[in-house]
């Protein structure tokens, strides 16, 4: 049985308003990865100070660096093996936002393993392999903290030793890397000796967004 004119026009209107109502929310979809993606650009490695930054960065509203994704700990022995459980955690976040196209590598390091040199160049390249191809790279070492303060985790000459080795990365034209500056931490603005408090962890995330947007 033949369907009368009428009818088949009316379904095929029908279809062809029920696909225009199918696709864009297929392309919203996309759109919202593709924004998702397209925000945190900026990713990051190293331990806990650095999930300080991240959770202050976010906190005042941040868009570019990474949020904190579990690297407490994770000094720089934990990122000179490329194929480190750290590295998997950083693919793995970066697979939510696609590959950076920047990476701030932060010296982090107990008193007890210390860092060389060669450890720090080491971060770099792997951070060159995770990240996009043509990535910005930027170093800092440790806070430092207002009135002299040190963090007994990095022994008394940690955020020094941290510091100049950052330095001297950025200085070193091989590396092509850039020096972040001094994330500093006043007093009142430590839970421990060594992590950011809440207003810490704010006041870490300002110097942060004054620095890259």
């Amino acid at each position: 049985m033949q369907l009368p004119l009428t009818i088949l026009s009316a379904l095929s209107v029908f279809l062809l308003y029920d696909g225009a109502t199918a696709s864009p929310t297929a392309i919203d979809k996309d759109n919202t990865m593709q924004s998702r993606q397209s925000t945190r650009t900026l990713g990051f490695i190293g331990c806990s100070m650095a999930e300080n930054v991240a959770q202050g960065y976010v906190a005042v509203g941040g868009q570019r660096l990474w949020g904190p994704y579990g690297t407490g700990g994770m000094v720089v022995q934990s990122w000179t093996n490329n194929n480190s459980n750290s590295w998997r955690l950083f693919d793995q976040h970066a697979a939510r936002y696609g590959k950076p196209n920047a990476v701030w590598v932060q010296v982090c390091i107990f008193s007890q393993q210390g860092v060389t040199y060669d450890e720090v160049k080491r971060l770099i390249s792997n951070a060159r392999e995770h990240a996009s191809p043509g990535a910005d790279i930027y170093i800092t070492g440790q806070p430092v903290y207002e009135g002299g303060n040190t963090c007994f985790l990095a022994d008394s000459s940690g955020q020094e030793l941290t510091e100049s080795l950052a330095k001297r990365a950025a200085e070193d034209p091989e590396l092509n890397v850039k020096y972040a500056g001094q994330f500093v931490l006043k007093r009142g603005e430590v839970s421990d000796g060594c992590h950011a408090n809440t207003a810490g962890q704010q006041s870490l995330g300002r110097q942060a967004l004054a620095y890259w947007g």
